[in-house]
């Protein structure tokens, strides 16, 4: 079924979708029957964690709501009275996590950096060596406020030397960025169904070690968000959720799984998105945009430009002439530069990129 597309989305979420993947979304499904629980759900849990990990012990439960939701989800359950959370943060979603913590109470203390800077592993050595009240550490791994790209491995590696137990956001990386979550010893991951794996919004994941989930058990700090009671009532009852599920996206994430799949899974997927990221880059270049980041840390996820120096230019402007052309694109959020982003993910294609570039440089004109 071929649909009408107003536009692409060169966001890091939501993002352009197949034809395909919204046309599963035209039937309806009943929460109480097998081929929904057993068929959608519990094939879903199954094969995100085949994605994430080949170590044993891991388990994934699907959260109703945002990827904030999510985690919020991890941090209000993981995180008992006793507990201290370590956030290591150079951009909003960084932020964000203290903010959760915050709101919930839980006893914090963060590692902050500008938005343009990359943590220090020996940063978060010394902190954990000087503070051993924290418990858990968590951070972003593609930190889209910049398009930056945090060296989990190293991070990872001092977390774990340390025995701390380790959160990641992996919002806008899982599914597009090769990574073994059990090598690295994290514990939850978290991330939504409408990132990488191209699906719709409208529910966020949790891949986590089975013994991390359970010692989530009676310490949530929210009824809907309790992570331990959604993943045991799924582990008990075939995939069943506790609230209502939202089937419909349910089973266009089932179907983005199998395009994933048809592509040549993770590993075929970020060649794309490399590639895109590289001609979109490269392009901008050539068009006199320079990158708000240093190449060896830009994702392959959302790339952020500085913006044009000509009084002339407003980035409302420029939106909305590329927008009448056929490409959205994303304000910038960093808080020291005026810079735009443009993301590389979704149902978006080299050949893309090549016309968006064209539609940029038509938009030019606005103040040249």
């Amino acid at each position: 079924m071929k649909q009408e597309r107003n536009y692409l989305l060169l966001t890091p979420g939501p993002l352009t979708t197949t034809d395909t993947v919204k046309a599963t979304m035209l039937k309806d499904w009943c929460t109480w029957d097998k081929d929904y629980n057993t068929g959608v759900v519990e094939d879903i849990r199954s094969r995100l964690v085949s994605l994430a990990t080949a170590s044993k012990g891991y388990s994934a439960v699907l959260m109703q709501g945002s990827g904030t939701a999510s985690v919020e989800a991890v941090i209000g359950s993981a995180l008992g009275k006793k507990d201290k959370l370590l956030v290591i943060n150079n951009g909003a979603y960084g932020a964000r996590m203290k903010q959760i913590a915050q709101v919930l109470g839980v006893a914090l203390t963060s590692l902050d950096y500008p938005e343009t800077s990359v943590p220090a592993a020996d940063d978060i050595e010394a902190i954990l060596s000087r503070d051993p009240s924290i418990t858990h550490v968590a951070l972003v791994h593609c930190e889209t406020t910049t398009g930056m790209l945090n060296p989990i491995n190293a991070i990872a590696k001092r977390v774990k030397q340390h025995n701390k137990c380790l959160i990641v956001d992996a919002m806008s990386s899982f599914g597009g960025i090769e990574m073994d979550i059990g090598e690295l010893g994290i514990d939850f991951l978290i991330s939504s169904a409408n990132k990488c794996i191209q699906g719709v919004p409208g529910f966020g994941f949790i891949i986590a070690k089975r013994s991390s989930l359970e010692a989530c058990k009676n310490q949530a700090r929210s009824l809907s968000l309790d992570l331990y009671a959604q993943w045991h009532m799924m582990e008990t009852q075939q995939g069943k959720w506790r609230f209502t599920s939202p089937t419909h996206v349910v089973r266009a994430f089932q179907q983005a799984l199998n395009e994933l799949d048809a592509e040549g899974g993770v590993a075929a997927r970020a060649l794309r998105y490399q590639e895109n990221q590289r001609r979109l880059v490269e392009g901008m270049a050539n068009l006199g945009f320079s990158a708000l980041l240093a190449r060896e840390w830009q994702s392959p996820i959302i790339s952020s430009f500085h913006a044009p120096t000509e009084k002339s230019y407003k980035f409302e402007d420029f939106y909305a002439a590329l927008k009448q052309q056929g490409y959205v694109i994303y304000p910038g959020k960093v808080s020291k530069a005026d810079c735009f982003r443009i993301g590389n993910i979704g149902d978006i294609h080299p050949q893309d990129i090549d016309l968006l570039l064209k539609a940029i440089d038509n938009a030019q004109q606005l103040w040249r």
